[in-house]
C-alpha cells in the first residue's frame, strides 16, 4: 500500500512539472506604474461633452498614495486615489454614482505609458448597479495625459468615455 502511494504521488508530481507554466505577475510593475503615476502632480484641463474638466494631482501621505481631484462646469467633484499595496498599484474611485469602486492595475507597459485598472470590487454598489468598472490610462510625455473610463450597468459594458488631459502651465 505504501508503495501504491509513493508511485502514485511520483506521478501526480511528474504532471505536475510537465504542466506549462502560466504567466508570472511581475511584481516590479505595480511599483514602476505608481512612479510614473506620481509625475502627474499639478493641474491638469481637458474639453468633454460635459463642459471644461479641471483635473489635480496631489501626493499626499510622504508620496504613498496620489490622489486625483476632478470637477467640471457640469459635473459634481470626484476623487480617485491610487496607492500601492505590496506590489499591487491599486485606485479607489470616489464618483458621482454614490459608489466606490476599486481597480487593481492588470497591465503597464513602461514604452507606452499605458496602464489598464480593471474592477476588484466596490463599496455601496447594488447588485447590477451603476458603476466604473475599467480604466486605462495613456501617460505621454510630460504635459498630455489620457484617460478612458468604462461604465458598467446591469453587469454589462454600458458606456465608455475617453478624455484628453493638457498639463496647466
Amino acid at each position: 500500500m505504501k508503495q501504491i502511494f509513493i508511485v502514485t504521488a511520483a506521478a501526480a508530481l511528474a504532471v505536475v512539472t510537465l504542466l506549462p507554466a502560466g504567466p508570472k505577475a511581475d511584481s516590479a510593475a505595480g511599483p514602476a506604474a505608481y512612479s510614473r503615476l506620481k509625475n502627474l502632480a499639478g493641474e491638469w484641463e481637458a474639453a468633454a461633452e460635459m463642459g471644461k474638466l479641471h483635473l489635480n494631482f496631489e501626493l499626499i501621505s510622504g508620496g504613498t498614495a496620489l490622489v486625483e481631484r476632478i470637477s467640471g462646469e457640469k459635473t459634481p467633484p470626484m476623487m480617485t486615489v491610487y496607492y500601492l499595496d505590496g506590489g499591487r498599484l491599486l485606485m479607489t474611485h470616489y464618483c458621482m454614482l454614490g459608489n466606490q469602486p476599486r481597480m487593481q492595475a492588470k497591465a503597464f507597459n513602461a514604452q507606452t505609458g499605458e496602464i489598464d485598472f480593471d474592477f476588484l470590487d466596490a463599496t455601496n454598489l447594488a447588485p447590477g448597479g451603476r458603476h466604473m468598472h475599467r480604466a486605462k490610462f495613456h501617460l505621454t510625455g510630460n504635459d498630455r495625459l489620457s484617460e478612458e473610463w468604462q461604465l458598467y450597468e446591469d453587469n454589462q459594458p454600458a458606456h465608455t468615455e475617453t478624455f484628453e488631459y493638457t498639463r496647466v502651465k
